[in-house]
Parts: structure tokens; C-alpha cells; sequence
């Protein structure tokens, strides 16, 4: 891997994460609006395909940052961030999931579909504990 600055390592990393569980999450919306829904060894299948991502992507994020010359802490927070934009986009499609849902079960739509701030504290403590891993991993890697 090439030396790159580690904003690009965040903006690629973080738009391929990005993409990568959007679409993810979409096919398991057409899944679950088949006419069996989604089974339970499908759910996990999808719920491994993204521990894999949240935990590859930023590795190997961390990893281009440490052989760029970096040291750990500075990995650390380009694997967080990557985490964090993933987890961004997790957030902004929670109301799809939600109606989605909602139409599927026959029940009413959920009013509050914003997440509170203790959840997007939680989320945040999530993406530094991922961020810490993967900063571990690339090390290990790099």
C-alpha cells in the first residue's frame, strides 16, 4: 500500500464501509420482504458479513496509516473514524428499517425514529472500541 495522507484513508475507507453496508442492509430488506422473510441463518450470515466489515475495514485503514509512517495513535483514529462513517450510515438509514419493518409486521410506524443522544453516545464508544481493534489489527498486519 501506498503513503497516503490519512483524511484519504479516512474518505475511502470510510465511503467504501459505507457503500459496502448500505448494501448489506438493503439486501437484507429484499430478503425480509420475500415471501418466507429473512430466516434465521441469513440474519446471521448478514450480521457476520458486517462484524467482518466493521472490523476489516478500518484494519486495513489502519494498516496503509502505520505504513505510511505514522505511529498508533494516528491509526487509531483514522480506523475510528472510518467506524465512524459507517456507523453514520447505519444511523441514517434506521428510519427505512424501521418502516420496513413496521409494513411488515403490520404494525404502526414508530414515532420517534431519531436515536437519542445516549445511543449516539453508546455508538461513539462503539466506534472507539472498533477503532481500537482494527488499530490493533493493522498493527499486527503492518
Amino acid at each position: 500500500m501506498t503513503s497516503v495522507n490519512s483524511l484519504v484513508n479516512i474518505a475511502v475507507f470510510g465511503i467504501v464501509g459505507a457503500i459496502m453496508m448500505a448494501a448489506l442492509i438493503g439486501l437484507l430488506l429484499v430478503l425480509s420482504g420475500s415471501a418466507r422473510g429473512a430466516t434465521p441463518p441469513v440474519r446471521v450470515a448478514f450480521g457476520a458479513a458486517s462484524v467482518v466489515l466493521l472490523v476489516a475495514l478500518p484494519s486495513l485503514a489502519a494498516a496503509n496509516t502505520l505504513v505510511g509512517g505514522k505511529g498508533f495513535w494516528a491509526a487509531f483514529a483514522v480506523a475510528s473514524c472510518v467506524v465512524a462513517v459507517v456507523y453514520a450510515v447505519n444511523v441514517a438509514l434506521l428510519p427505512v428499517i424501521a418502516r420496513r419493518r413496521a409494513a411488515a409486521t403490520g404494525s404502526a410506524v414508530p414515532a420517534g425514529l431519531t436515536p437519542s443522544l445516549p445511543v449516539l453516545a453508546l455508538g461513539l464508544v462503539f466506534c472507539l472500541a472498533l477503532g481500537l481493534v482494527g488499530a490493533g489489527v493493522g498493527a499486527l498486519v503492518a
